[in-house]
């Protein structure tokens, strides 16, 4: 598996030509006590950059975009119930939603994790 973030915080994992998507650690920090997510159903089509789903907190409303194109497979509708497990596991059990990269290629311009946490010792 390999993991990739953007600059706009959102991760993604991949395993096979699935990647599993959610935002960061430093994100969920900035935002707050997350109080609902709102999600894309499956068999949705993205495109990298589209936004595909939102997260509210009780400081503002935020847009997560696809770091890839494809199309959505699932989403974690354990975020139904919980979605405060964006804030306790933001890089695991908090991820969004699956997609089935139509062009693993995009993933080149991510970055990896050290690169992440440099970009985000800047800002």
């Amino acid at each position: 598996m390999s993991r990739y973030f953007t600059q706009d915080h959102e991760w993604i994992e991949v395993e096979g030509d699935i990647g599993t998507i959610g935002i960061s650690d430093y994100a969920q920090g900035q935002l707050g006590d997350i109080t609902f997510v709102e999600l894309p159903g499956a068999g949705q089509a993205v495109r990298k950059g589209d936004s595909v789903a939102v997260v509210d907190s009780v400081k503002a409303a935020s847009d997560v975009y696809a770091p890839v194109s494809g199309e959505v497979t699932d989403a974690n509708e354990a975020l139904a119930d919980a979605p405060e497990l964006v804030n306790t596991d933001a890089e695991t059990g908090g991820w969004l939603f699956r997609v089935k990269l139509s062009d693993a290629g995009e993933l080149s311009g991510l970055m990896d994790k050290a690169a992440y946490d440099e970009y985000v010792a800047g800002l």
